[in-house]
C-alpha cells in the first residue's frame, strides 16, 4: 500500500482504526519528496524535521474522535503566509523574506492537526498559467518532465499528483488553481468569494483572489473546503454567514444549466465525453438539464486582463525597496529595486494595469471591463 497516494479520507479512516501512524505517513511521503521533487521542482522550501516532530506527537494523542485533517501532510502554495517561514511568492523581489504571522487558513488547518511540509513553487506574484516565471525555475509535469505542470499553483497541483502531499493550498485569481489542477489529473476547487479568508495570501488582484484547495478527489476537496472555510473579521471580503451546509440536498429540486459557449469546437474530446457522461448519469436524479447561452463569454478573458493587471499595479506598488523585501542600495533605490526585483511577466502585468488605470483610459478600458464583470 503506497500511503503517499492514498486519499486524505482513506488515510484518517486507517488512522483512526490504528492500522498506521501519522510518522508512518508523513516519512513515507518525506522520502517521496525526496526522491521525486529534484525532477519535479515543486517545492521552493521544504521542513522534513519538523513535520517528524510533528507527527511524533500527534501520534501519542491519536483516538476515534481526531478531525478528518489530522495529521495529515500538507503543502501550501508560496504566497500564503505561515509564520518564521520563507514568504518569497516565486520572485527576487521577496527571495528572503520571512512571514511573521501565519494566515487563518494555516491557522485553522494547524487547529485540526494538519502537518505542514513546506511551501511549493508558483508563477512569480501568481501570474501566470504555465509555472515557468518562477524565480525558482520551472515546474515540471509529474507524468512527463517535458511538459508544464500548469500555474500558477503549478507546484501544489504537482506535489499532490506525484504523492509529494495528501493535499495543498493553492492561490486562485483567474484559473490559478484549476488549470494546473487539470494538467496534473488532481481535483482543484476555486471557493465562491468571501467563503475563505484571504488573511495572509499576498494579494495579486483583490476582487478576483481566492484561496483554494487541490486534493486527489473531490471527498478530499469538501473535506479541505469544511476546514479553510468560514467567516474571518480579518478580511473584509469575508461572508459573516457561511454558506457552507452540510445537510442533504434534495437533487430532485435542481436544475442545472448547460452554456452553449462552454461547449465549443476547442473543447477536448476526452472531456466532452467525460461531461456527456455526467449527463447522462445525473438526468434521472435531477429536475433537468437546460440549455443556456452565456453571450458575454466572449468578453472574459478580454475583462479579466484589464481589471486583474489594473488592481496589480496598484497592489504591488507597496514593493518599493524601503519597507520590505529587496532593496539595491543606490541613488534610485526605488527603480532600481522593481527593475531588479520583479521579472518580465510581473512587469508587464503592473504596465498594462498602471496604463488602464491612467488619466483617459481608466472610463475607456478598466470601468468598461469592470461593467463587463
Amino acid at each position: 500500500m503506497d500511503l503517499t497516494l492514498l486519499p486524505v479520507h482513506k488515510i484518517h479512516k486507517l488512522l483512526r482504526e490504528k492500522k498506521i501512524t501519522v510518522y508512518e505517513t508523513v516519512s513515507a511521503v518525506i522520502e517521496k519528496i525526496e526522491k521525486k521533487d529534484k525532477e519535479i521542482n515543486g517545492y521552493t522550501s521544504f521542513y522534513p524535521d519538523e513535520a517528524l516532530e510533528r507527527a511524533g506527537l500527534l501520534d501519542k494523542k491519536i483516538d476515534s474522535s481526531i478531525p478528518p485533517l489530522y495529521g495529515i501532510p500538507i503543502a501550501v502554495k508560496d504566497n500564503i503566509a505561515i509564520k518564521d517561514k520563507p514568504l518569497t511568492c516565486g520572485s527576487r523581489m521577496l527571495q528572503n523574506f520571512i512571514s511573521p504571522y501565519s494566515a487563518t487558513v494555516i491557522q485553522r488547518l494547524e487547529a485540526q492537526g494538519a502537518i505542514i511540509l513546506g511551501k511549493t513553487n508558483l508563477d512569480e506574484f501568481a501570474m501566470g498559467s504555465s509555472n515557468e516565471t518562477s524565480v525558482f525555475g520551472p515546474v515540471h509535469n509529474p507524468f512527463d518532465t517535458k511538459l508544464v505542470a500548469g500555474g500558477s499553483s503549478g507546484g501544489a497541483a504537482a506535489v499532490v499528483a506525484y504523492g509529494g502531499a495528501c493535499a495543498s493550498l493553492g492561490s486562485d485569481t483567474g484559473g490559478s488553481i484549476r488549470l494546473p489542477a487539470s494538467f496534473c489529473g488532481v481535483v482543484g476547487l476555486r471557493p465562491t468569494y468571501g467563503l475563505v479568508s484571504r488573511y495572509g495570501l499576498v494579494a495579486y488582484a483583490s476582487s478576483l483572489d481566492q484561496i483554494g484547495p487541490i486534493t486527489r478527489d473531490t471527498l478530499d476537496a469538501e473535506i479541505m473546503l469544511q476546514a479553510i472555510g468560514g467567516f474571518d473579521p480579518n478580511d473584509s471580503t469575508s461572508v459573516e454567514k457561511s454558506p457552507m451546509n452540510k445537510s442533504p440536498i434534495r437533487v430532485k429540486d435542481y436544475r442545472i444549466g448547460l452554456p452553449e459557449e462552454y461547449f465549443g469546437d476547442d473543447l477536448d474530446t476526452e472531456i466532452k465525453e467525460a461531461i456527456d457522461y455526467v449527463i447522462k448519469v445525473l438526468t434521472p436524479e435531477i429536475k433537468e438539464f437546460v440549455r443556456i447561452s452565456l453571450p458575454h463569454t466572449r468578453y472574459a478573458l478580454a475583462s479579466y486582463y484589464l481589471i486583474a493587471p489594473a488592481e496589480a499595479s496598484s497592489n504591488l506598488a507597496r514593493y518599493d525597496g524601503v519597507r520590505y523585501g529587496l532593496r539595491i542600495e543606490n541613488g534610485e533605490t526605488y527603480i532600481k529595486t522593481r527593475s531588479i526585483g520583479f521579472g518580465s511577466e510581473v512587469k508587464r502585468r503592473i504596465i498594462i494595469g498602471t496604463f488602464v488605470l491612467s488619466r483617459g483610459y481608466y472610463e475607456r478600458y478598466y470601468n468598461v471591463a469592470q461593467k463587463v464583470r
